[in-house]
């Protein structure tokens, strides 16, 4: 016990132990500066106290001790230190009913730490490259199209999926080039499955043939999404997949929709809070990521391929991060698994969205 109490101190993490009633049972020295008191006059204090939550449902969530929450940059109020903007996470403590383990990080040092300025400057060389290829983009689209006057039955969908998908990428290299104005993507209600098998398709006309177990739920709504760079972000993890498993005795992958339990929020560009309760999640059972590359993995030029560029990552993070959305990865060592999780917004109704579009047009 000695040892995980000295691992704790130590940890730059803010981390409060709750015991049941949200009490605070302890906190390590990184919380003690976060929250500016010592861990003595901090002890038996309510959490409610010390830290003001200015989201109300996310202060409903962490009172209930078995649900696990997790917020990014959500405003809160420090007595004494004023506003700021956290990343918070909670879970309840194992064999320990009503006990919660609550981290604590300031979201602005987060973001520093994640490189993720450095990333938006690299993730702007398309712009440079735009030009040069959509030329020959426009003359594979033609080609496909001659080829069509040609065919017939599955060889003429097969021109068709061609010229489909130049015309998918193009539109996906003009919202590249917007990244340096940073002018949102348009985004639209979409079906999550269409863009799964949509995705498979192009990978497997393109040869690529994994065998893909689908685990969805057909009871989710749209999400609100652009379908070009779903598209796109489907196309990179499930190849991704298959050449992560492709040594394994029986490959496998595995894509899997879901509502995600617990509280998932995120803040917009524009500040605004919103939930990500769709979780779209593909799986592999290669050997999954060296450690030493894992708290990287969606950083530029990080890659394990000896011929890769280090770039496929990175643009997927970005264009989910531009869909409002979040991804992660982690590893699941009992099942063998490698998992890669979207999160995504549920789209409103129709008749939300069209309110919403006319204010902006208006302003």
């Amino acid at each position: 016990m000695a040892d995980a109490a000295r691992q704790l101190a130590s940890l730059p993490l803010a981390v409060v132990m709750l015991s049941p009633g949200q009490r605070i049972a302890a906190a390590n020295p990184a919380a003690e500066q976060l929250l500016g008191q010592s861990a003595r006059r901090l002890v038996e204090r309510p959490l409610g106290e010390v830290l003001h939550f200015e989201e109300p449902r996310l202060a409903e969530r962490l009172s209930e001790s078995e649900a696990q929450v997790s917020a990014r940059a959500t405003p809160v109020s420090i007595p004494g230190q004023g506003a700021r903007r956290l990343d918070v996470t909670a879970a309840p403590v194992i064999d320990q009913p009503g006990w919660q383990m609550v981290t604590l990080q300031d979201a602005a040092g987060a973001e520093a730490l994640r490189g993720e300025g450095a990333e938006d400057s690299v993730l702007r060389a398309p712009d440079v490259l735009a030009h040069e290829i959509k030329n020959p983009l426009a003359g594979i689209r033609g080609a496909a199209q001659l080829l069509g006057r040609k065919l017939e039955g599955s060889d003429l969908a097969l021109t068709g999926l061609i010229a489909d998908e130049v015309d998918r990428i193009a539109k996906l290299i003009d919202q590249m080039q917007t990244l340096s104005r940073r002018t949102p993507p348009e985004l639209e209600a979409c079906n999550l499955h269409e863009a799964v098998r949509r995705a498979r398709a192009v990978i497997e006309a393109g040869g690529k043939a994994p065998s893909v177990i689908e685990e969805f739920d057909p009871s989710l709504p749209p999400v609100l999404a652009n379908g070009d760079a779903l598209v796109q972000v489907l196309i990179n993890l499930i190849a991704n997949a298959a050449e992560a498993c492709a040594g394994t005795p029986e490959p496998r992958i595995i894509v899997r929709t879901r509502f995600a339990s617990g509280l998932q929020l995120h803040r917009t560009i524009e500040g605004v809070p919103v939930r990500l309760p769709i979780e779209l999640r593909v799986s592999d059972n290669g050997p999954g990521v060296d450690p030493a590359m894992a708290d990287h993995l969606f950083e530029p030029f990080v890659t394990s391929k000896k011929s890769g560029q280090g770039l496929g990552l990175a643009l997927v993070r970005r264009m989910v991060r531009d869909m409002n959305g979040r991804i992660s990865h982690d590893r699941e060592q009992a099942t063998g698994l490698t998992h890669f999780r979207i999160h995504l917004q549920v789209a409103p109704p129709p008749a939300a969205r069209a309110t919403s579009k006319n204010k902006e047009q208006v302003a």
